[in-house]
């Protein structure tokens, strides 16, 4: 589990970089929500849900390890 939240971490940091584009071809509709401020209620939206799923896995995760040591599997 550990290595699987490491490497999620890693891929996390590095796509950080790919998305990097220059300021003067920015899209319309992004440069307006940047000025009105609403970019971060769309940033935090996108948080909530990626945190639901990394929840949900980690609760799935963590019931099919129960079911496993109730079943001797390994």
């Amino acid at each position: 589990m550990k290595r699987v939240s490491l490497i999620l971490l890693t891929l996390l940091l590095i796509s950080g970089n790919l998305f990097a584009q220059a300021a003067d071809n920015g899209v319309a509709m992004a440069d307006k929500l940047r000025e009105d401020g609403k970019i971060w209620v769309v940033v935090a939206v996108i948080a909530v849900v990626f945190a639901g799923i990394a929840v949900n896995m980690l609760r799935i995760d963590s019931k099919v390890s129960k079911i496993e040591k109730e079943l001797n599997i390994k």
